[in-house]
């Protein structure tokens, strides 16, 4: 009885922990979106002073040289156009997708510094979607069987052995 008592507590936990994907989710893909729009600005405003000396971004980045400050002013700068491309690809799929569909895109919230900011300031959410019924009824079955299996292995050594019946 008391395994059964545990294992559902264990799927409960599940469920209110991954109930609060879809809302997680929500509140990244608004910082993504804020994140996005300063790079642009940063990039458009790159571009706009190469286009003043009749030069393209890629013929800019690289006349900066000759100083350790230039050289470090073009990895950054190449670096934030990187980043740039990456998070506008996350934010185009995420945008794109259904919520239910997020639910199956964990790897597209891969920015740690945009995750870190959405967690410290994210607050639960009743999940009264059906993306929210969906990550709760997984939840529930992960932490079920996380429980489960854990108890499982610790009583292994306590179950009696049946004798072969023939």
């Amino acid at each position: 009885m008391i395994l059964k008592t545990l294992t559902l507590i264990g799927g409960m936990f599940g469920a209110a922990a991954l109930s609060q994907f879809p809302e997680f989710t929500q509140q990244y893909m608004q910082r993504l979106g804020g994140q996005v729009d300063a790079l642009a600005v940063v990039i458009q405003d790159f571009d706009t002073s190469a286009g003043k000396a009749n030069m393209t971004r890629d013929a800019a980045l690289a006349s900066m040289g000759g100083s350790v400050f230039l050289e470090n002013r073009r990895n950054d700068m190449r670096a934030t156009i990187e980043r740039h491309r990456k998070l506008e690809d996350d934010l185009t799929t995420l945008t794109s997708a259904s919520p239910i569909a997020r639910v199956s895109m964990p790897h597209r919230l891969r920015d740690q510094a945009v995750v870190r900011a959405t967690y410290d300031t994210f607050r639960p959410a009743l999940p009264l979607t059906p993306a929210g019924a969906l990550s709760s009824a997984i939840g529930f079955a992960i932490g079920w069987v996380f429980i489960a299996a854990v108890l499982h292995f610790i009583m292994w050594p306590f179950r009696r052995r049946r004798p072969a019946r023939f």
